[in-house]
């Protein structure tokens, strides 16, 4: 990974130099072999690399997947990749969704405010920031066609079984965090579900690197 990037903080750098695929096993890398693969292909074939993370509220899973990801391929250097995140329906992004980015070392700030508020999410210092809110998969805000649709949340994944102007359709679910509101535990919980999501789309992209 590179790690002289210009990060937004000593936190984030801290954060991404902790990344391992220890725990990853075989099996599940090769559920992530089809992302790996997908990346790989677009970048040599010079096109845009368009990530849509897909779960059902767009409030949790999604957004930190469409995070982790835009990182790691700043970090890996795979151009060309933007990511977005999206819902089968729009809610909000959840609050202890903002706070445990925070304290991974990134730099968010509200755009709006309200029931559906807008944040910047900063993680270098000369990167565009990601724009964090709800909203539908098919928004107009995402791509409308020739991009990956990554379904985050075994919800979403079977209840959207196609996703128009997706050219991919890639299921990597995660477990909702949401399991653990209003328990002690809450923010543990949310915090394992970064870290596990970034060491995964830490793998990715180093594996799409080595492919390159």
């Amino acid at each position: 990974m590179i790690t002289d990037q210009n990060y937004i903080s000593e936190t984030l750098k801290t954060f991404l130099s902790l990344r391992t695929e220890a725990a990853i096993t075989n099996a599940r890398k090769a559920e992530l072999q089809i992302l790996v693969d997908y990346v790989s292909t677009t970048s040599k074939s010079k096109n845009p690399i368009l990530l849509n993370f897909i779960c059902t509220h767009n409030s949790r899973r999604s957004h930190l997947s469409q995070v982790w990801a835009q990182v790691m391929a700043f970090a890996f250097e795979i151009d060309h990749v933007t990511c977005y995140s999206g819902g089968t329906e729009m809610t909000a992004v959840f609050p202890m969704v903002i706070k445990t980015l925070e304290k991974c070392g990134l730099a968010i700030s509200p755009l709006s405010a309200g029931d559906n508020s807008v944040y910047s999410i900063k993680y270098a210092a000369n990167q565009h920031p990601i724009i964090g809110f709800s909203k539908r998969y098919d928004a107009p805000f995402n791509p409308q066609s020739q991009f990956a649709a990554i379904m985050t949340c075994g919800h979403a994944d079977v209840n959207c079984p196609i996703v128009s102007g997706a050219n991919k359709r890639i299921p990597i679910t995660y477990q909702d965090p949401k399991a653990f509101d209003n328990l002690p535990i809450q923010s543990q919980k949310y915090m394992e579900c970064s870290e596990l999501i970034a060491n995964e789309m830490y793998y990715i992209f180093k594996t799409v690197k080595q492919s390159l």
